[in-house]
């Protein structure tokens, strides 16, 4: 049978005597939170290590590569051409050209599905409601009729370059397709 703790009442204060059991718990408590701190202090340690080694790499210099000789088999290079991102600027003829029977008026700059409406930057020209028109992108290539355009959502019949119109659209298409009309 365990000893328990007595109370022992000696003036004004009282004391207890522990027994083994209990001094057993308190033992393996402190070495629990002791254990606890160490594997915190560690954490730090690599947290601060791992930061360190962030620092002095972002510090070093990018080492760079030797250019690569070329090989019998690869001496004919393509050549490439980076194109900006966004609407071609006014004047700026499309790096697609159109057909016979189209001018290039303007560019997709938004959609919104939900509507089925796009907002078209118009450069050149002028558009009305009733032509019809041609979408042309990536993967877009889509020829409807103009059937409602808006105008700081009022509803107009015509627009000049340098307005961006909201058109009905038929099918989704994409910003940066290229809006032409038919002739």
């Amino acid at each position: 049978m365990p000893k328990k703790a007595i109370k022992k009442k000696t003036g004004k204060t009282a004391r207890r005597k522990t027994t083994t059991k209990a001094v057993k718990k308190t033992a393996k408590k402190k070495a629990l939170k002791k254990a606890i701190k160490k594997k915190a202090a560690k954490k730090k340690v690599t947290r601060k290590k791992a930061a360190k080694k962030k620092a002095v790499a972002a510090k070093a210099p990018a080492k760079k590569r030797a250019p690569r000789a070329l090989s019998s088999k690869t001496s004919v290079q393509k050549k490439t051409t980076m194109v900006a991102p966004g609407p071609p600027p006014a004047g700026i003829p499309p790096v697609e050209e159109p057909s016979a029977n189209e001018e290039a008026l303007g560019v997709v700059t938004h959609y919104y599905s939900h509507l089925g409406v796009a907002v078209v930057q118009i450069n050149k020209g002028t558009l009305r409601a009733g032509s019809t028109i041609h979408l042309k992108g990536h993967s877009t290539d889509l020829t409807q009729k103009i059937e409602s355009m808006e105008y700081e959502h009022q509803h107009v019949d015509e627009a000049a370059a340098g307005q961006s119109v909201g058109l009905k659209v038929n099918d989704h298409v994409r910003e940066h397709d290229i809006v032409y009309l038919v002739k």
